[in-house]
């Protein structure tokens, strides 16, 4: 019985609370010797892969001369212990049978998988920087590429996109949901890690844009704000339950524009060179070199409030 002291009143919440018929389907149980992930780990892991990405832009990454190895070297030598506890974290949260789960082989798992996608970050970086150059030369308000990486919200989801991306082709779990949804919360831009993005990409203004999980998205493709590639009405299996794992999201090829509000619903593919006007809703298949516009606004003259 606990020493704790709570009006009398509480005693009978606490044993609802307490029936495990109620917390069955929301509760995580927590074995001995195996870590929770930390959120908190998780965003210092992805500040440090933005300073080594990003060197002499954020954190302690100077850039004088014959200091950036030695800054970079610290800087991955501080990741890799992170990410490696923070893996090994998440491989015990998939655990369901604790008996089957060998601890030793997965923080050996753990620090080979953080080896792995440390050895991606040439790429990573290769891969923003294309997208930085895409938004700087693509928005006549940027004043330099340092003002992009800066400011601009779009840089730090896909930042955060790009790396949760490389985690989870990684087969690391949860743990790219989790990077992908710290940038969600912060900039409103909502990107699955599973989505596939070539290199050049871009979003102007950003907040409410949504990328589901099945999109493929091709080179040099530039969206605007509350655009939506997403999926139709789930089909169910036989016992009425929602078919996971199926491609049911666009096909975005290279050089599209997708102007703000526009919503690309189910598998479709919207063809190269095309341009998506604002505020459309499209569900079939657009062919290359398209544009889709609204049709033409109708203007009416009110004279003394006359048909409002």
């Amino acid at each position: 019985m606990t020493n704790l002291e709570y009006p009398k009143e509480l005693r009978k919440s606490i044993e609802s609370l307490s029936n495990e018929e109620s917390y069955r389907s929301v509760c995580h149980r927590h074995y001995p010797d195996q870590p929770m992930p930390s959120i908190h780990v998780l965003e210092e892991i992805v500040s440090l892969a933005r300073e080594i990405i990003f060197p002499g832009y954020f954190g302690n990454s100077p850039t004088r001369p014959g200091s950036v190895q030695y800054y970079i070297g610290v800087n991955v030598e501080m990741l890799y212990e992170k990410l490696r506890q923070q893996i090994f974290a998440g491989l015990c949260f998939g655990c369901d049978d604790a008996e089957q789960f060998k601890i030793e082989d997965a923080k050996q798992r753990a620090s080979q998988l953080a080896v792995s996608f440390i050895n991606q970050l040439p790429e990573l970086r290769y891969l923003l920087s294309t997208d930085v150059e895409a938004a700087f030369l693509g928005d006549p308000a940027a004043h330099s590429r340092a003002e992009v990486i800066f400011c601009y919200p779009a840089i730090k989801a896909i930042t955060n996109y790009r790396v949760a991306h490389a985690l989870l082709e990684l087969n690391v779990p949860l743990i790219p949901r989790i990077i992908s949804e710290m940038a969600h919360s912060e900039t409103g831009i909502d990107i699955h890690p599973r989505a596939k993005i070539g290199h050049s990409f871009t979003i102007d203004h950003g907040t409410g844009v949504v990328i589901g999980a099945t999109s493929i998205i091709g080179s040099n493709v530039k969206i605007f704000q509350g655009v939506t590639l997403g999926a139709k009405s789930f089909p169910l299996d036989e016992h009425g339950n929602p078919i996971k794992g199926i491609p049911r999201h666009p096909i975005v090829e290279d050089n599209v524009i997708i102007y703000s509000q526009a919503t690309i619903l189910g598998r479709i593919t919207i063809g190269a060179n095309s341009v998506i006007g604002g505020n459309v809703w499209i569900t079939s298949d657009v062919p290359p070199n398209s544009k889709v516009v609204q049709g033409k606004f109708r203007a009416t003259g009110f004279i003394g409030g006359d048909g409002i």
